[in-house]
């Protein structure tokens, strides 16, 4: 995850995203850089605009992010409801019987 966060630091920076810079980047953070892992990186970078990238991930990740966070919040709430109600329905008793016959 530290090599895409290099490779971002060095495009908001404005500079070039080479295996020069990348390591530099990674090295001054106090990551020692696996020369494998930041060519594998910068091959699939190869060819793409991460600011457009960037700008385009911007538009769509918040709107799609924030709606289905608040289903999730009141679906946990009922849940919770609904499985207080159940285990009250149990008695003490009823749940000793259930123990005797597990017992013998």
């Amino acid at each position: 995850m530290e090599y895409v966060y290099g490779a971002l630091l060095l495009n908001a920076a404005g500079k070039p995203i080479d295996e020069k810079g990348l390591t530099g980047v990674l090295t001054a953070a106090g990551v020692s850089p696996d020369a494998a892992r930041v060519k594998a990186l910068l091959a699939s970078l190869e060819g793409v605009n991460l600011t457009e990238v960037l700008a385009k991930a911007e538009t769509f990740a918040a709107p799609v992010a924030a709606a289905p966070a608040a289903e999730k919040k009141e679906g946990k709430g009922e849940k919770k409801e609904e499985e207080k109600k159940e285990e009250k329905g149990v008695s003490e008793e009823e749940a000793a019987e259930g123990l005797s016959a597990l017992f013998g």
